[in-house]
């Protein structure tokens, strides 16, 4: 199989899926992940294939999901257990090759080159790495091995649930012509409207056509557009030291107005991002808030540190002072988000030569409250402040 090197791992409706696991009475079920109360505002994040038959769909307003499925089990999940079994995931995709470029929770690319010696064929890797994942994690998951990125995330999807799909390069064209223009990256609804004007409807007839009508039609998209209609995908793995930033965002049930409670969420998304940072070994110098209005009006405002950081009390107090200078006063906030940028390896674990005592300390329980939370659970102790978020907000 030769020319295979690259592998798309794609969990099948993994929030949904944990919840099954760790609910067996839950197997078989429509299961919608988003919000306990459907009534309430509110979308999926991910729904079972059972509730999917319905018509159930990934970013649907709860209430069109009830709408269409009143027999659903609608729950809030838990993306803190979310993120814990991703990390386990991680950690099993990493048992094959350090090239691991995770996407979200639940999907990564994976490069394998080099890797037959150890694990044998392209195809015997991804059925090893089913297995794994079924057996270490007793969770589903479709793969697509293909040459490159963009062929091994459409094989992936291809025959879901539980799908091993492998393109090689002589079946390229026969994979890819028949299917709709939207299957190639870059082309949305937009892009698809302006392609099915002109009679262009599947990937073959994009894939026949001169790059430069395609420029004339899209700029600079058209040659990215036509190159992926040719099977070609010259973009690397980039394996998670290579990120770019770690953050995290919270869409609220309902709008709120309440600015004690927007920063002990604040408070929780950056200390999230501050271990999340740890756990890399990275740290960074830029740190981004964002924030949407109940108008869905959306603002980002930055701030540069003078050093690098991997705390969530740096990053906490960072975004609290980007917040003070916007007059937030009555305003009604739908989402908030911190993230931290400008990314470079620390070590965490040695303190700076020239720290005060007190932030030497503070790093030393950061350190240890680590320890405990990847012991015992993210619950198990935190900010004072935090417990503003038990509030029924």
């Amino acid at each position: 199989m030769a020319g295979l090197k690259i592998i798309h791992v794609d969990m099948d409706a993994f929030f949904a899926a944990i919840e099954i696991r760790d609910n067996p009475e839950l197997e078989g079920k429509p299961v919608i992940i988003g919000g306990s109360n459907p009534q309430k505002r509110g979308v999926v994040s991910t729904a079972s294939y059972e509730a999917r038959k319905f018509g159930v769909k990934s970013a649907m307003p709860l209430v069109e999901a009830y709408r269409r499925c009143p027999e659903g089990i609608f729950l809030d999940g838990n993306m803190r257990k979310y993120e814990v079994v991703s990390r386990e995931l991680m950690q099993v995709l990493a048992s094959f090759t350090p090239l691991v470029e995770p996407l979200s929770l639940d999907e990564a690319f994976l490069d394998i080159s080099g890797c037959e010696g150890l694990f044998g064929t392209p195809e015997e890797i991804a059925w090893r790495i089913k297995r794994e994942i079924k057996n270490k994690l007793d969770l589903v998951a479709s793969l697509g091995v293909a040459p490159n990125k963009f062929l091994a995330k459409l094989a992936s999807d291809l025959e879901k649930p539980d799908g091993l799909v492998i393109i090689t390069p002589d079946r390229i064209r026969e994979v890819l012509d028949n299917l709709p223009v939207e299957r190639l990256w870059g082309v949305g609804e937009k892009t698809a409207s302006v392609l099915r004007e002109r009679g262009i409807n599947f990937i073959g007839q994009v894939a026949r056509m001169e790059m430069k009508f395609l420029e004339a039609q899209l700029g600079s998209a058209g040659r990215l557009i036509w190159h992926l209609a040719q099977g070609v995908d010259d973009r690397p793995v980039e394996p998670e030291h290579d990120i770019k930033s770690v953050g995290r965002e919270h869409t609220f049930l309902e709008d709120i107005c309440d600015l004690d409670y927007l920063e002990a969420v604040l408070c929780s998304l950056s200390e999230d991002v501050g271990r999340r940072l740890r756990q890399k070994g990275l740290g960074g110098k830029v740190v981004t808030v964002k924030l949407r209005f109940k108008s869905f009006k959306t603002i980002t405002r930055r701030r540069t540190l003078p050093e690098q950081t991997c705390w969530g009390t740096d990053i906490f107090r960072a975004g609290k002072e980007i917040i003070a200078r916007e007059d937030l006063q009555g305003s009604y906030i739908r989402l908030i988000g911190i993230s931290v940028s400008g990314l470079g390896k620390v070590n965490s674990n040695q303190p700076k030569l020239f720290y005060s005592d007190k932030k030497k300390k503070e790093e030393q329980m950061t350190a240890t409250i680590d320890k405990l939370k990847n012991k015992f659970g993210d619950k198990i102790i935190g900010p004072a402040r935090l417990l503003e978020l038990d509030k029924d907000k």
